[in-house]
């Protein structure tokens, strides 16, 4: 046996014990990812089974997983019983329209802080920062007065306004902007293209990934949020989905077949729009136009 065929024997004997030690790490990541899913997931698979469960299987011992007489009288009744489809309108209604103008809003400031350099642009930067330290109650008194002095009280709008702009959006969309390299946008403004047709055709098409992101939580904030529209609503034609679901729990009793089915319908639209926009969201080419 020559010198030439012992060494690769040697070197692939020295591989292996590495390549062995790489495999255990990923195996008990892999195991501790499985582990969350379990404990995340049980309590989820449990609420939804349970929707499917007639009143008197809910409480019943022992407990079960999965519904001996399945049925879907809840949904139906939940459906019918208290205007659902009114207050799934008045909800969609308002997580779209809020999503698109914050989407828009965020992406106009977060480029104006990231590309504009001046002293007073970077102060204005630390205020809307700071305001993430301060909690969404301090704000509800001074918001409402605002939204009723606009006229906006019992309005869909008054639900809308005051949640256009964010402060995480808007550092999100900044943040971004900041790592686009200059030389993308001098180029462009050397080509002839304006400062609003620089930022409409190369600026946010880059930062598609970020819009998306944002999309995803902004729709899920206006989606689930409770307190705002409590406050600001006092018409039941013009209640959210989830001032609707909250009124299915009475004084005396709750009717809890109901109360499971809405809330399963109501985590439809979240599950659909994460499904179809996660894909999407993904790190964006910020070096595409430029040349080396």
């Amino acid at each position: 046996m020559t010198a030439q065929s012992v060494a690769p024997a040697r070197l692939r004997r020295s591989r292996r014990p590495s390549t062995e030690g790489g495999i255990a790490p990923k195996v008990w990541v892999t195991a501790v990812m499985w582990l969350l899913v379990a404990v995340y997931g049980f309590p989820l698979l449990w609420f939804v089974l349970s929707s499917f469960k007639p009143v008197g299987d809910l409480f019943s011992y022992p407990l079960t997983l999965f519904p001996k007489h399945p049925t879907v009288h809840g949904y139906v009744q939940a459906w019918n019983s208290f205007d659902f489809a009114r207050y799934f309108g008045n909800t969609l209604i308002v997580a779209v329209s809020a999503t698109v103008l914050t989407i828009a809003a965020s992406a106009t400031s977060g480029y104006a802080l990231a590309k504009y350099d001046s002293w007073w642009i970077r102060g204005f930067t630390l205020c809307i920062i700071a305001t993430t330290m301060l909690p969404g109650e301090v704000l509800l008194a001074p918001s409402f007065l605002v939204v009723r002095d606009l006229g906006l009280y019992n309005s869909l709008a008054g639900v809308v306004v005051p949640s256009v702009i964010t402060a995480t959006g808007t550092f999100m969309f900044r943040q971004f902007f900041v790592t686009v390299p200059n030389d993308l946008l001098e180029a462009a403004r050397m080509d002839g293209s304006s400062e609003l047709s620089t930022f409409l055709r190369i600026m946010l098409p880059l930062s598609r990934p970020i819009m998306l992101t944002l999309a995803i939580f902004s729709f899920q904030w206006r989606w689930n949020d409770y307190i705002w529209p409590l406050i600001v609503l006092n018409d039941p034609n013009k209640f959210t989905l989830q001032i609707g679901v909250q009124s299915i729990v009475g004084a005396q009793n709750v009717n809890w077949s109901v109360l499971l089915g809405a809330s399963v319908m109501s985590m439809v639209p979240l599950i659909v729009i994460y499904l179809v926009f996660q894909k999407y969201v993904m790190s964006a080419d910020i070096n595409a136009g430029l040349k080396d």
